[in-house]
């Protein structure tokens, strides 16, 4: 059996509900830089053609927001974070079709809240 990876929280709020924050960790971050492939390009130029949603390029955004979001989760992990507080994401053209995607948040360890 495949070890487990130990739960992480990742919330966009600051603050876990019936938890407190132990300890602040620090800033997390996972960055990708994507651009899309020669066939993602061609089937995007086509279908910004005819309007609407571009599929192609969808694929190509979604998969750069995991891979980031996954990239910032294990380095919470690795510092030994039970959540990632205020987790947003930023993305960046820097050159023509190639975009930097960053997921980022604050890393904390939880206690529960005392009654």
């Amino acid at each position: 059996m495949a070890d487990k990876e130990p739960r992480l929280i990742v919330t966009t709020a600051m603050g876990v509900d019936g938890f407190e924050v132990a300890e602040y960790l620090g800033v997390v971050r996972g960055i990708v830089v994507r651009a899309a492939t020669i066939t993602q390009g061609i089937r995007g130029a086509f279908g910004s053609f005819f309007g609407g949603n571009v599929a192609a390029y969808e694929e190509v955004c979604e998969q750069a927001r995991s891979d980031a979001f996954k990239r910032m989760a294990r380095q919470a992990r690795e510092i030994g974070a039970d959540a990632v507080i205020g987790m947003a994401y930023d993305a960046t053209e820097f050159a023509p079709n190639v975009t930097e995607v960053l997921a980022y948040g604050t890393a904390v360890t939880l206690r529960p809240k005392s009654a």
